[in-house]
């Protein structure tokens, strides 16, 4: 007759008794490093305005559990069904403000899983390579800027003149959106200046029927 105890014994000794601890902080410590390795390179590839702290830090604690949790399901199948199945219901609805930090994630991810899975030497291989392309290209720099221009004129002359003023200090241009309205036309062009040379805004602000001219940093992203 089984008693409180041999089922005690048989579901948890077993498991603990077949735990490798070694292994287990070996794989720990080596997610840990690369996922401190992944935070210098964010914070050196970042080129965006508000540099989040947390989320590099995020990204080690990510590495690091995604190892916790492979490490568990490979020791055990039965472990691993539930944990899929548990996992399944959790939803993450944070907005991810740059495009490059997907890529961050599914990094941290990788590792998390590779390291997990014993096979350490791809993941610290692989972490090295990717790091010099992650620093190589996202610093990497177009010759010719693109922006938007707003301006806010009245009348088909002074129409003309703005394209006139556009066509000579820009190198490329295309209009966007033109809008028309009892208070004027709302013009909003693409423009790629020669050599970063914003002179030419000041002298379209002087234009005759001319009440308003903005020059804004365009990455491709927003909608006219």
């Amino acid at each position: 007759m089984i008693n409180f105890s041999d089922i005690f014994k048989s579901s948890f000794l077993e498991k603990a008794s077949s735990f490798s601890l070694t292994d287990s902080l070996i794989a720990i410590a080596f997610a840990f490093a690369i996922g401190l390795f992944m935070f210098l390179v964010y914070k050196k590839t970042f080129n965006g305005v508000m540099y989040s702290a947390s989320f590099g830090v995020s990204l080690i604690a990510m590495s690091t559990i995604t190892t916790l949790v492979i490490l568990a399901v490979t020791s055990n199948v039965v472990l691993s069904l539930g944990m899929v199945g548990a996992l399944s219901i959790v939803r993450f609805r944070t907005a991810i403000k740059e495009p490059m930090d997907i890529a961050f994630l599914f990094w941290a991810i990788a590792i998390g899983i590779i390291i997990g899975a014993g096979l350490i030497p791809l993941a610290v291989i692989g972490s090295v390579i990717i790091g010099i392309i992650l620093l190589v290209f996202a610093n990497f720099k177009v010759k010719d800027t693109p922006y938007m221009l707003l301006i806010d004129c009245t009348g088909g002359e002074c129409e003309q003149k703005v394209f006139s003023a556009i066509q000579s200090g820009a190198k490329k241009y295309l209009l966007k959106s033109k809008s028309v309205s009892d208070a004027g036309t709302e013009l909003i062009v693409e423009v790629r200046l020669q050599e970063d040379d914003t002179a030419f805004i000041n002298q379209m602000k002087v234009i005759e029927g001319v009440s308003n001219v903005m020059l804004v940093s365009y990455n491709g992203e927003y909608l006219s």
